[in-house]
């Protein structure tokens, strides 16, 4: 049995109240059939670590793309950007293991930052069939202002959390990290 999704999720079927699309929203909350939407009862998912940390991941994400809309990079390509940053000549390979993303979502990734001009891939020194991932002039100042903004929305968030309530939320969280890195295999579907 699955658990009741939140109201407004962008995964759910559109339909015009027959079978299984129509149905499905109403189920979701997301409308009544009467142009308002339904309240949920989101009780049983209250006290649920995974739901909350997901919910408050989808929150950060929101305020992530938002702090950094004026440079127009997502989440992950700001990760992928600070990676090559300071580890030049990186293959593909090891980007997507040191940030734990499935290869088949990394290449139409880089695909774009290069189209971009941000980053370029050359033939690997020691394996010429892969590729070392080196920042151009122009994503290193792209970056540049990219942390300025993510730092600003990381200022904000210590403000909301307090400096003892940040520390103990990436202590808590890197406790969750280190023991389900392994078990849960380390790849994960890329939000970009």
């Amino acid at each position: 049995m699955s658990a009741p999704r939140p109201q407004g999720n962008r995964g759910s079927r559109s339909g015009n109240g027959n079978g299984r699309g129509g149905e499905r929203r109403r189920e979701n909350g997301e409308n009544n059939g009467r142009g308002s939407p339904r309240s949920v009862d989101l009780t049983p998912l209250a006290g649920s670590i995974g739901y909350t940390v997901r919910r408050a991941q989808m929150a950060l994400f929101a305020d992530f793309v938002t702090s950094l809309r004026e440079v127009n990079l997502r989440p992950g390509q700001f990760g992928v950007l600070l990676v090559v940053q300071g580890n030049p000549g990186l293959s593909q390979s090891d980007v997507c293991a040191a940030l734990g993303f499935q290869k088949a979502n990394l290449v139409p990734l880089i695909s774009g930052l290069e189209e971009r001009g941000l980053l370029v891939r050359k033939a690997g020194v020691q394996d010429r069939r892969s590729y070392a991932l080196h920042l151009t002039a122009r994503g290193r100042a792209l970056l540049r202002r990219a942390g300025e903004l993510q730092a600003a929305q990381e200022a904000r968030l210590t403000q909301q959390l307090g400096e003892n309530g940040r520390a103990t939320l990436l202590t808590l969280l890197g406790q969750i990290l280190s023991e389900t890195d392994n078990s849960a295999g380390g790849s994960f579907a890329l939000e970009t």
